[in-house]
């Protein structure tokens, strides 16, 4: 083939392949449209649920209510609370001002028809039903005092398990407050504690779980996950079924592990290799049970369902919260940190209804002559005054963050980080009222003979 030839043949490759739309070769432009396109989908970002779904639809209960569902409650579920009281009488049990309450999530523990709690001091207080001491014990020395120790609690009706943040746990007599044993751990604690038989279960920082010995406090064994330079900044959560404790790690990670052996039986990751801040960010909720499944979601716009055996994912929708779920019939109960009330089938995890609890509400402007108050309900059809303003998504959600919830006979009661408790139509998921309890942060409710308590950070505040 002669020079002139192979000239001629070059140049009609080249103009009717690479520069022909039509060849089956791509042209620079199209290879790095093709690109874009491609990394335009794989890299596409889950939306937050912030629309209402079924607004109008209703929703009727026949699981019993029940009564205790805070004493020693192994799955975390605390079900249909028989609760139903329209919150007229208030009281409060008081004591020193908790530092940096709303960094922590304490709890109250029952013991019969009294309260136990603690001060900024690790001072532990039992309350009878009428708000008198019945005792009063510290176990930290002076210099313990001034860290401020946050405490966890588990009783079983015998002795009162305890756990801080600053690396000590020991045990008290319920009755008489007597220190029964105490002992310190390498790392500070950050989790509930689990009381089952002759063991109880805490994780530390260093996202081991302990089993101890409640005779003694002695370890019987450790089952050790991914450590972590990260403290998480929730609580992280237990669950017991079937001899089997469940767990979650500030990672993220579900484990399984066998009561008697320390065995782990699975683990299953719910975060892939995260970045320093996105893991110190990380918050996941309590985790709920039931005898076939584990439910949690997180504030990444992950809500979970594992299969209990296995580990395996049943199924994953786009909810994003923090707050512990509520698991009753077929219907699970959450409520996102946009502020909507969301109920999913459990099964199969489809979204039944989401309603916006915060809609009819308006932050007040200025005030004239009517009470102080932050928020003001509007009913359907009625004008909204001048001199309110009302919420915009961002800046509501910039000003209202919820707290947690729990499920009563007929309405939801949820407390925000401002200081609200908001009473919600079960039925209709529409808010009926607004409370303003403190100024700051307040806890989940919790109930106990008709009563509805409230932990702040200088008090706790019951409600009947």
């Amino acid at each position: 083939m002669n020079n002139f030839l192979k000239i001629i043949l070059i140049f009609i490759f080249i103009t009717n392949c690479s520069l022909n739309k039509n060849s089956k070769y791509w042209t620079k432009q199209e290879i790095i449209k093709e690109k874009k396109e491609v990394i335009t989908e794989i890299f596409k970002k889950d939306k937050n649920l912030t629309n209402e779904f079924n607004p109008n639809l209703k929703i009727s209960l026949y699981a019993k209510a029940i009564n205790k569902s805070f004493f020693n409650n192994f799955d975390n579920n605390n079900g249909r609370n028989n609760f139903n009281s329209d919150l007229k009488n208030k009281s409060k049990y008081k004591f020193s001002k908790i530092k940096n309450f709303y960094q922590y999530d304490p709890k109250i523990s029952f013991y019969k028809n009294d309260i136990i709690f603690f001060d900024n001091k690790g001072s532990i207080l039992r309350f009878n039903n009428d708000a008198d001491l019945v005792w009063k014990i510290n176990n930290y020395t002076k210099s313990e005092k001034k860290l401020n120790p946050i405490l966890f609690f588990a009783n079983n009706k015998k002795k009162l398990i305890i756990a801080d943040n600053i690396s000590k746990y020991y045990a008290l007599d319920i009755d008489t407050g007597e220190v029964l044993w105490s002992k310190n751990n390498t790392a500070p604690f950050n989790s509930q504690i689990k009381i089952y038989k002759d063991k109880f279960f805490v994780v530390d920082f260093e996202n081991i779980l302990r089993a101890y010995s409640i005779m003694n406090g002695n370890e019987i064994w450790r089952m050790k996950t991914k450590n972590s330079f990260i403290r998480s900044q929730k609580k992280l959560s237990i669950v017991v079924v079937k001899d089997k404790v469940y767990f979650n790690n500030s990672s993220g990670d579900i484990s399984a592990v066998d009561i008697q052996s320390g065995e782990l039986l699975w683990q299953t990751p719910t975060q892939s290799n995260l970045i320093y801040d996105e893991a110190f960010l990380l918050k996941t909720s309590d985790i709920i049970a039931d005898r076939e499944t584990l439910y949690f979601s997180n504030n990444k716009n992950q809500f979970f369902s594992l299969n209990i055996k296995t580990g395996t994912l049943n199924w994953q929708q786009k909810i994003n919260s923090n707050l512990r779920p509520t698991l009753i019939d077929n219907y699970i109960f959450t409520v996102s940190l946009e502020g909507y009330l969301i109920i999913i089938e459990k099964n199969s995890g489809s979204i039944i209804r989401s309603t916006d609890i915060f809609k009819n509400y308006v932050k007040r402007k200025k005030v004239k002559d009517c009470k102080l108050l932050e928020f003001w309900r509007c009913t359907e059809g009625s004008p909204i005054p001048s001199f309110y303003l009302p919420f915009t998504k961002d800046k509501r959600q910039a000003l209202i963050r919820p707290s947690g919830f729990i499920v009563g006979k007929d309405n939801i009661y949820l407390t925000t980080d401002n200081g609200k408790l908001l009473v919600i139509e079960i039925k209709t998921g529409k808010t009926s009222s607004i409370l303003k309890i403190h100024k700051g942060k307040i806890s989940r409710p919790l109930v106990l003979n008709q009563s509805l308590f409230i932990i702040a950070d200088n008090s706790i505040i019951k409600l009947k």
